[in-house]
């Protein structure tokens, strides 16, 4: 059983946020960001402002829930970029592991982004590399 309160009391600056915008998107970037085969992700800075969430930071450790909003994971941002949407590049991709290339990126976020409100050309996407610190599910799996 995840205890809340130790995670809590042992990331009591954390943010927590879910990943995606429904449920089977959040399954399937929890999957990837476990195996390490996800460590870049992205959002537009005016959806951060949107949902009144603070930009993450550099050294930062948050938790990543389940769509329940069930703890899933410790991590620790890595670096924070901004860039627009159309001058993202190809290199920001692979580590992101949802998308073949950088045109099935622009078409996945154009697509997500309009579902949010805020697409342009030029909207500012927040790039974070980061790292899992803790996988709170590893004890359930014992």
């Amino acid at each position: 059983m995840i205890d809340l309160d130790a995670i809590r009391a042992r990331y009591p600056e954390a943010d927590w946020y879910s990943f995606g915008d429904g449920a089977k998107l959040n399954r399937e970037i929890l999957a990837l960001v476990r195996s390490g085969t996800k460590t870049v992700s992205c959002d537009a800075v005016a959806n951060f402002i949107a949902r009144g969430e603070a930009l993450p930071q550099a050294g930062k450790i948050d938790i990543a829930t389940d769509w329940l909003g069930a703890p899933q994971l410790a991590v620790r941002t890595v670096e924070v970029m901004q860039i627009p949407f159309d001058q993202m590049t190809a290199e920001l991709i692979p580590p992101q592991a949802e998308f073949r290339d950088l045109d099935h990126w622009r078409e996945g976020y154009r697509a997500y982004l309009t579902r949010a409100g805020v697409f342009a050309p030029n909207v500012i996407m927040l790039v974070e590399r980061f790292e899992v610190v803790e996988d709170f599910c590893d004890d359930l799996l014992a």
